[in-house]
């Protein structure tokens, strides 16, 4: 209890700058969250998935294989559900409606990862201001005293100042590093939605091929 009073003293002793980046953490913290939470809904078997979908197109169960797409979560089963509405279209029509599916559901999937890549940004700049600001202050105390003080006084404003300095850096790193590993998940789902879409249309009977019969 003494070390989590002390350190929010410490916190505290960083000035009126530690409030944004406390804030900022907490956005931070509700955004990594929501979209880990997001992300992992949307996580299923993609080649089992396909392979399923793909066998039931094949017997003609084209309503069947809508029904399954539209049951599962995630951007995999909502290009692939596209794709089949389209099916008596042409391929370009066909591509057209998974590619805008596609990009529906990367919209969905990147949603606020844009403030995730602000706050990482941001957090050690407001860090870095305060501990500008803490120094202006320190100096301006010391010229108040005359230049009368001694080196514990002065130490001792430095590291008040520099605390925003080090809640900033933390902020920012931790956020970076969860920016990082959504992104890589966003680019995952990404890259198996366009090989699950090219999957999709060689098994899907065009309005091309149909005429050819």
């Amino acid at each position: 209890m003494e070390e989590s009073t002390s350190l929010f003293n410490v916190l505290l002793k960083g000035g009126w700058m530690i409030i944004p980046i406390f804030i900022a953490s907490l956005v931070a913290l509700a955004i990594s969250i929501e979209r880990w939470i997001t992300l992992r809904r949307a996580r299923i078997d993609t080649e089992s998935f396909i392979q399923e979908i793909k066998e039931i197109v094949r017997k003609g169960g084209i309503y069947e294989a809508i029904h399954r797409c539209a049951r599962t979560p995630g951007p995999i089963a909502a290009i692939v559900k596209a794709g089949l509405e389209k099916r008596e279209k042409s391929y370009t029509e066909i591509k057209d409606s998974i590619e805008s599916a596609g990009r529906a559901e990367i919209y969905i999937l990147e949603r606020n990862l844009g403030i995730l890549a602000t706050i990482a940004s941001v957090a050690p700049l407001l860090g870095f201001t305060g501990t500008v600001l803490g120094m202006i202050k320190a100096f301006m105390q010391i010229e108040s005293l005359g230049g009368n003080v001694n080196a514990s006084v002065l130490a001792g404003g430095i590291w008040e100042a520099l605390v925003t300095t080090v809640a900033g850096l933390i902020v920012g790193i931790v956020t970076l590093i969860v920016y990082n590993y959504l992104v890589d998940r966003v680019q995952r789902f990404v890259f198996e939605m366009e090989v699950s879409s090219q999957g999709l249309i060689k098994v899907l009977p065009t309005r091309e091929e149909k005429n050819e019969f």
